[in-house]
């Protein structure tokens, strides 16, 4: 009983998505309604900020779909819709961000941290370990001793 109620919260919840792009906004034109699903898909709800618009149900995620079917309707290009909404919200609705002046660190971190990391690790292997420094005959004995005891 437990393995079927798991199973159907799990259909649910992977349907909740189909659910947030409502039968009125869907266009006619099924070619047009492609490239808006692929859109929706890149453009980030901005009250959810983990979903894309395709995916939310928010009020705000819905006025973004109808705007970029509109825009499509309209004649817009991709690029031109991505533009626009951009332009109207920020980078910040992109849920990839584009390669620029203000998102080159952004972009660039993670390869220069792996590269720093690389670099600290070749500079680690060229160094010498520090050894203790000389020992009379007396404390190496000590030592010996110390270390067969603890040993055994």
């Amino acid at each position: 009983m437990r393995a079927l109620i798991t199973a159907l919260l799990l259909i649910l919840a992977s349907l909740s998505a189909v659910y947030a792009v409502a039968p009125d906004e869907v266009l006619k034109d099924a070619n047009l309604e492609a490239r808006a699903r692929v859109i929706s898909k890149e453009l980030r709800c901005m009250v959810c900020q983990n979903q894309s618009i395709d995916d939310s149900d928010a009020q705000l995620a819905k006025d973004l779909r109808v705007l970029v079917r509109e825009r499509l309707s309209a004649g817009d290009s991709d690029a031109a819709v991505l533009d626009f909404v951009e332009a109207r919200y920020g980078a910040f609705v992109l849920l990839k961000p584009r390669f620029n002046a203000h998102t080159i660190v952004l972009w660039l971190s993670p390869a220069l941290v792996v590269f720093a990391g690389l670099f600290l690790i070749w500079r680690r292997r060229g160094t010498t370990p520090q050894h203790a420094p000389n020992l009379s005959p007396e404390e190496e004995e000590k030592i010996e001793t110390l270390l067969k005891n603890h040993a055994s």
